[in-house]
Parts: structure tokens; C-alpha cells; sequence
């Protein structure tokens, strides 16, 4: 599908808990606050909608309980299953920041304006994300998300400006 996603992961549901029919859910989101009683959210391929009635932290992850469901025997369908936000109801991000989904599939250019591929992954590091561009050639570019790297993002464009620092790449190949 083109353009940007309907739905944003933010959980898994893994088991349920106690006797009301809650559900443990492992949390993907940055923003957990927003998985509160009133909230709906979309389960499953399918996406069936839900909505939050009790939510509880429990150590790293969150128990909630849901409207219809009330016993244990009614949570088994939802086991495993993937929980969804609809992409219109996500947070704002701060200016200069954006959403995994927004940067892949960015067209990159150096500040020369020299095109070097597309965004096709992002990897997580403890330090910071690195975006892996391909080029036509499948040649991957391995980009640290630094702000002396990042020149400048146009969502509308679909376009990322990059300064290329010395030794990073060399032809437009994995650096070694």
C-alpha cells in the first residue's frame, strides 16, 4: 500500500491476567500514556476495534481490560495478537523529529544534491538510529541519524538532504 500506514502498532497482547478478563500487553509505543480507559484500540489482523475500560502497569508492560470482555475464556481469541492506533490519532512529534514510518521509503540526496538511494530499514542503536539507504545497484549506505549528517527532511518531497562525513562511505558503499 502507498503512502502513510492507517494503522501504528503499539502492543502485542500476550496472556491473560486474574479473573475480570484482562489482557497483559507488551507496550512498542513511545508514548504508553495514550492507552488509557476510553481509548480504542484495533486488535488483530482484522482490526477489531476495542475499547479500554481499566489499565494497570505491570512490570514492563500494561494490563487492560476491555469493554465485552470479562471472563477468561472471552480473552483467548486476543492472545498474540497485535494492538493498533489509528496514524491520525498519534502524538505530535517535537520539529525535527519524525514517526520510523515518515523516513522509510525517503529519497536521499548529499547536500550536492546527488542521489544515494532510498531509506529501507532503520536500525536502532543504544546511541542512535541508523538509517540503511539502497541504491539501484541494492549498494546499502549506512547513514547515523546525527544531526551533522540529517541536513534537512521533506515529508512533502519524500526527501532527505545528507551531509556524507569523511570516511563514512566510499563510492557509495558500506563503509568497513
Amino acid at each position: 500500500m502507498e503512502g502513510e500506514p492507517v494503522y501504528l502498532a503499539v502492543g502485542t497482547l500476550r496472556r491473560s491476567h486474574g479473573i475480570r478478563g484482562d489482557l497483559l500487553l507488551d507496550v512498542l509505543t513511545d508514548f504508553p500514556e495514550r492507552l488509557k480507559p476510553g481509548t480504542t484500540l484495533f486488535v488483530g489482523d482484522r482490526k477489531q476495534a476495542l475499547k479500554i475500560t481499566r489499565r494497570r502497569p505491570h512490570n514492563d508492560g500494561l494490563l487492560l481490560g476491555f469493554e465485552g470482555i470479562s471472563t477468561v475464556e472471552q480473552t483467548a481469541k486476543y492472545r498474540a495478537q497485535t494492538v493498533y492506533v489509528l496514524v491520525e490519532d498519534r502524538p505530535p512529534l517535537p520539529e525535527g523529529e519524525y514517526y520510523h514510518h515518515q523516513i522509510i521509503g525517503l529519497n536521499v540526496v548529499d547536500e550536492f544534491g546527488t542521489a544515494l538511494g532510498v531509506i529501507t530499514e532503520i536500525i536502532e542503536t543504544g546511541a542512535n538510529d541508523v538509517y540503511v539507504v539502497k541504491n539501484a545497484d541494492e549498494r546499502e549506505i549506512l547513514l547515523p541519524a546525527l544531526k551533522q549528517v540529517l541536513l534537512n527532511v521533506n515529508l512533502d518531497t519524500k526527501t532527505m538532504r545528507v551531509h556524507l562525513l569523511p570516511g563514512l562511505v566510499d563510492g557509495g558503499e558500506r563503509a568497513e
